[in-house]
């Protein structure tokens, strides 16, 4: 799940819950939402669209104007799926008017049937696998704690999705017969991580110089920053205080490729 970086000072709106906020590393308290998170204050991939051909202008600007609409899932479906992405990708470090829309762009993608051009032989079509993992998801948030998934607090969530990223599942085994578990996982980290990182306000929250052509970029042997971008402004944060992400048991050995074929044994058979 996602790390949110420090924001710009900002009055903290009324109906901000200060448990899900990024905290300060040495004060603990909480950051405020501000409009651009991140270790480069001011910059903005936009303000050099001058310097791109049409067709790229364009397409990027699209993506800031035209938020598609929710047209796969259904009314409950989008609320359960946008909940998780909250927790795979948090923004609240980003005022309402500033968050990325991630699950639209998901939506959209499964709306027009849009895949990568392949599929592993021991998983559904994404549309499937969306569909599976909603009732999976919500099986596991039963068997925890006798409740559907978005009717939880927000800590218990995260202990149920944790179960699901950990490969430990108590429920729906035969759901996690059908389609791997470890597979599932990086579809989803997959397709939010490509809506929000293709968005341009995600790439002035990273110091993103943006399209190189035709202009090119010119200083590459050092590290050092184009003359139109900004220097890093890093500092020290902690997660938000529900959060379960900075303790957390290391689980990469669960998400390697050797690992992803591997099945949930059904211990009621």
């Amino acid at each position: 799940m996602k790390n949110k970086p420090r924001k710009a000072a900002t009055r903290q709106p009324l109906n901000t819950d200060t448990s899900l906020l990024p905290r300060d590393a040495r004060t603990g308290e909480a950051i405020m939402p501000s409009e651009q998170p991140g270790y480069y204050p001011g910059y903005s991939t936009l303000s050099q669209q001058a310097y791109w051909d049409k067709t790229t202008r364009d397409l990027v600007n699209d993506r800031v104007d035209h938020v598609p609409r929710i047209r796969h899932f259904g009314a409950e479906s989008a609320r359960f799926w946008r909940i998780v992405f909250d927790h795979i990708l948090p923004q609240t470090d980003r005022v309402p008017k500033r968050r990325i829309p991630i699950l639209e762009r998901i939506d959209d993608r499964l709306y027009h049937n849009r895949g990568v051009g392949f599929r592993y032989e021991n998983m559904p079509t994404d549309r499937e696998a969306y569909r599976l993992a909603e009732i999976a998801i919500n099986s596991e948030s039963h068997a925890r704690y006798s409740a559907n998934f978005i009717d939880l607090p927000q800590l218990q969530q995260d202990i149920v999705l944790q179960a699901i990223h950990d490969n430990k599942p108590v429920a729906a085994k035969p759901i996690w017969k059908q389609m791997s578990i470890g597979r599932f996982w990086l579809l989803l980290l997959q397709d939010a991580i490509e809506a929000y990182y293709s968005h341009p306000w995600a790439w002035d929250e990273i110091g993103f110089g943006g399209p190189a052509y035709p202009r090119a970029y010119t200083r590459l042997e050092r590290g050092e920053p184009e003359p139109w971008e900004v220097e890093e402004q890093r500092y020290k944060w902690a997660a938000p205080r529900y959060s379960i992400s900075d303790t957390t048991e290391s689980t990469h050995h669960l998400h390697t490729e050797s690992r992803q074929n591997e099945f949930i044994p059904d211990e009621s058979q």
